[in-house]
């Protein structure tokens, strides 16, 4: 993904919840405005009404207190509810356009060629702590009119002090925004890519680590993975020490430009006190207003990291490769040429897979998934295409696999038969569960479908992983069903059960078969109704 494509996505993202930032921008200007004008207005009656109270009993009794409380209260409301209102409107819009930007995200994910080479950790970090980044930006959009708001209204109140002491403001929060803009990239631009990939690296680990951690416990590996995350978190540490450092100084800029803008005023300033210190004060509120513009120009450079790493998410393969438009419904024949030996299957035929252990047959099955790339020539041809030819989408559409490893969701049985596809009724996945001899077993648990299978099927058997995969695969409904040692960790009584069952769903949809297997049962399976037997590295054979 470029960052054309990003800037795209995030623009499509923002489109519907424009409104809502434009009056996110509008609260937060009112609400900086009225801030302004409330601490100017309160230094101006303070010292209105202590110069009223040294005048003597009839100057204080003349003094008007009731017009500028009034309006002091009215301004502290309308700061109040602006601000709430800003931070509703804002927080939403972010919220919104995020949760479009995690769902586009995770589709190209989906659309690489080489799914195996998307790791977990490194896909849930970049999800998360990187789009929070954006969210952090977006937040920050009404940081901008805010700040221009601020300095407006600040400039005004200045002049009313001295023309010369607005241009003095002016000139100052000029060159705070231009400094502000040209010291973030030195101070903070490598600090926070330093971040970005150390936490990423840290985050990624400790998620890849945890689902190893049966492994990690036989082989007394946590001492030796403790030491490794503890220096990813030094590095880490050091990462953000840095960061916070150029925050510190560009934050010390701010607290300087502060005082050197509150000084100027009241040195250049010819108006009676009660105004100068109404203008003093107006112009700390002008800088403290473009403070939150300046930090989140500084946040900006976590933004950019989070960018470049979400730019390459979906990797160099992600977008679809021209094709053929196909004629007619997908899947409706498969030509294999691997070793000389040439095989075509048309819909609803059958093809049983033998060899020795490391012959390629599960490289091929996952070649035909879609989810391994296909080599250049690879002898693989859907509906007469080479399969090269043919986006990721295309193929998988033709395929459902139940792989030799089963990989199940950390959640209940109906929530890992249901992502075979969207609409499926209970009795849709009680004759899935039948089919593949899982349904006396679910029946028997306490929770029925709604047992939790614990983090990857870690509550079930090996044997019951493997079944659920295939009930899975079968409530795909796709004109190929692809099978990687079905009955592995089955019983010869259950292999034999699913076995017929298997010819019978298959007999019943028209659906084609590719299996691997070195069990007989499963091959015999295959050699029915003009099946074919291909032995990698061997020959094909066509049943008897």
């Amino acid at each position: 993904m470029s960052r054309a494509d990003m800037d795209r996505l995030l623009a499509e993202a923002i489109a519907p919840e424009r409104r809502a930032f434009r009056i996110a921008g509008a609260l937060a200007a009112a609400a900086t405005i009225a801030a302004v004008l409330l601490l100017g207005l309160s230094g101006w009656f303070i010292t209105g009404a202590a110069l009223a109270g040294l005048g003597g009993v009839l100057a204080a009794q003349g003094f008007n207190y009731l017009v500028p409380s009034a309006m002091i209260r009215l301004l502290a409301i309308v700061r109040t509810t602006a601000r709430y209102g800003e931070r509703l409107y804002g927080h939403r819009a972010a919220l919104m356009a995020l949760a479009t930007v995690r769902a586009r995200l995770f589709d190209r994910i989906l659309s690489v060629r080489d799914v195996r080479a998307v790791s977990a950790g490194d896909t849930v970090t970049r999800l998360v702590q990187d789009i929070g980044a954006l969210e952090d930006s977006l937040v920050r959009r009404p940081a901008l009119p805010a700040a221009l708001a601020g300095a407006v209204i600040g400039l005004v109140l200045a002049w009313l002090a001295s023309p010369w002491a607005s241009l003095a403001l002016l000139a100052l929060i000029a060159g705070l925004a231009l400094w502000a803009n040209l010291a973030t990239p030195r101070l903070l631009t490598i600090a926070a890519t330093d971040i970005a990939a150390a936490l990423a690296r840290l985050k990624a680990g400790m998620v890849d680590y945890a689902s190893a951690s049966p492994e990690i416990l036989a082989y007394d590996l946590a001492p030796a993975i403790e030491r490794s995350l503890a220096v990813e978190t030094a590095e880490l540490d050091r990462a953000r020490r840095r960061f916070a450092r150029g925050e510190a100084v560009i934050d010390a800029g701010l607290t300087l430009c502060g005082g050197i803008a509150m000084g100027a005023v009241l040195a250049i300033s010819n108006a009676p006190l009660p105004m100068t210190v109404l203008a003093v004060l107006a112009s700390a509120g002008a800088i403290e207003a473009l403070s939150g513009y300046i930090r989140g120009v500084s946040r900006g450079a976590l933004v950019t990291a989070a960018l470049a790493r979400l730019e390459d998410m979906a990797g160099p393969h992600s977008a679809p490769i021209p094709a053929k438009s196909a004629s007619g419904p997908i899947g409706q024949s498969i030509a294999l040429d691997r070793g000389g030996v040439h095989v075509r299957l048309e819909s609803g035929e059958r093809l049983g897979i033998a060899g020795q252990s490391g012959s390629g047959k599960t490289s091929l099955l996952e070649t035909l998934a879609g989810i391994r790339p296909p080599d250049r020539n690879s002898g693989i041809c859907l509906d007469g295409q080479p399969i090269e030819a043919l986006p990721p989408e295309t193929v998988r559409a033709a395929f459902a696999l139940s792989p030799q490893d089963a990989q199940l969701l950390s959640g209940t049985v109906r929530d890992n038969l249901r992502v075979a596809r969207s609409g499926l009724s209970d009795e849709q996945l009680w004759a899935a569960l039948e089919v593949a001899c899982l349904a006396v077993d679910v029946r028997t648990m306490p929770h029925g479908l709604d047992q939790w299978v614990g983090d990857g099927g870690a509550r079930l058997s090996g044997g019951q992983r493997k079944r659920l995969s295939i009930a899975r695969a079968v409530l795909a409904a796709k004109p190929w069903l692809l099978l990687d040692e079905p009955s592995e960790g089955l019983d010869m009584v259950t292999e034999a059960r699913l076995a017929r069952r298997l010819d019978t769903w298959l007999r019943d949809t028209g659906t084609g078969l590719v299996v691997v297997s070195h069990r007989g049962a499963l091959l015999a399976l295959a050699g029915k109704d003009d099946g074919s037997i291909l032995e990698i590295g061997g020959s094909s054979q066509s049943s008897p």
